[in-house]
């Protein structure tokens, strides 16, 4: 096993997604890559307190990098298409600061609320919000706290809101909505000791990560979460020839989790439903109808998040939700 470093730069981030761009880093499957990355709005990793106006980062070409502060992409060697990468998650450990949305921030809950001005597209020039747009967060990764200057404290809870790998689409493919091989999830489960598995669509499986949370809701219902820098996050990537994935799934301390990605959030209901049912066969050995059956008693479904323009849905199989027992009999009767 290697241990490899990424360090934001002109030569490891970009705002947008092609699968024309050639790897930052070439890694073997076993080895692991530590990260230091950006909030999503390209801040400056180190801020002054009391902060009241965050720096940005530089340097920056806005006209090209106008999404997520992503590093990448990452190769895998061996990986070809029909493959898939598992990401373990050993260490996520959160910058010195963060922000969140502020009063004055657009959300496309204006209008329920009366708040005139409306919603801004989610698929926008990402810009580091100021003032009353943003709410500034002074973090702790030690006593795993954030506290804003008013006296507001919660505790840690991070995780990276962007894994996934290139999409085998032609152009600049958009770092807003999640897709077959993940992405922008925004899944607060996937948090350390967390492990992701991404199907692979082009060769090398190219491996973008970062958008990090310090903390988030489900359904991250006011836009942004807590984002934040992390220093570092530390991920082992394993490349699985055998296993065939049509969208991610992950085994974390919340249980298996599946995912569904749609702008109708009943068909991405579906998805991960569908998702789920297909996992609980292969551990179970059960048939579609049968496990539908038990995953009603069982499976829990949430909404990842609903402000990235492509709705999420995530259904989650506890630990120990079910005990196999030793029978002949049809599987289903024997659980």
């Amino acid at each position: 096993m290697v241990t490899h470093h990424v360090r934001p730069g002109p030569g490891t981030l970009r705002g947008y997604l092609t699968r024309d761009l050639p790897p930052i880093l070439t890694i073997g499957s076993g080895d692991r890559v530590c990260y230091q990355t950006l909030d999503a709005a390209w801040g400056a990793l180190e801020q002054t307190f009391p902060l009241t106006e965050a720096k940005e980062f530089s340097p920056r070409d806005r006209t090209r990098d106008v999404h997520h502060a992503l590093c990448g992409p990452v190769a895998i060697r061996g990986a070809e298409p029909g493959m898939a990468l598992e990401i373990r998650f050993q260490r996520i450990r959160t910058g010195r600061w963060g922000w969140s949305a502020g009063p004055e921030l657009p959300s496309q809950m204006d209008s329920r609320l009366g708040v005139p001005g409306g919603t801004s597209s989610p698929d926008a020039v990402i810009c580091l919000p100021q003032g009353r747009r943003a709410t500034f967060w002074e973090l702790d990764p030690e006593r795993g706290t954030a506290a804003t200057p008013a006296g507001v404290r919660l505790r840690l809870r991070p995780f990276m809101g962007y894994v996934g790998t290139t999409p085998n689409e032609p152009g600049i493919i958009s770092t807003f909505p999640p897709h077959s091989c993940g992405g922008n999830m925004d899944c607060k489960e996937l948090v350390e000791g967390s492990c992701l598995y991404l199907p692979v669509a082009l060769p090398g499986g190219l491996l973008w990560i970062g958008d990090g949370h310090a903390i988030q809701g489900d359904g991250e219902v006011a836009g942004p979460a807590l984002a934040c820098p992390m220093d570092p996050v530390e991920v082992e990537v394993h490349l699985h020839p055998e296993l065939r994935l049509t969208m991610p799934r992950a085994n974390t301390p919340a249980g298996w989790i599946t995912f569904g990605f749609d702008s109708d959030l009943n068909e991405a209901t579906s998805q991960a439903t569908v998702e789920m049912l297909k996992l609980m066969g292969e551990v179970y050995g059960l048939r579609v109808k049968e496990a539908l059956a038990l995953a009603g008693l069982v499976v829990d479904l949430r909404v990842t998040q609903i402000v990235n323009g492509v709705r999420g849905v995530h259904a989650i199989l506890p630990p120990h939700a079910v005990e196999r027992v030793a029978s002949d009999r049809a599987p289903f009767a024997a659980l």
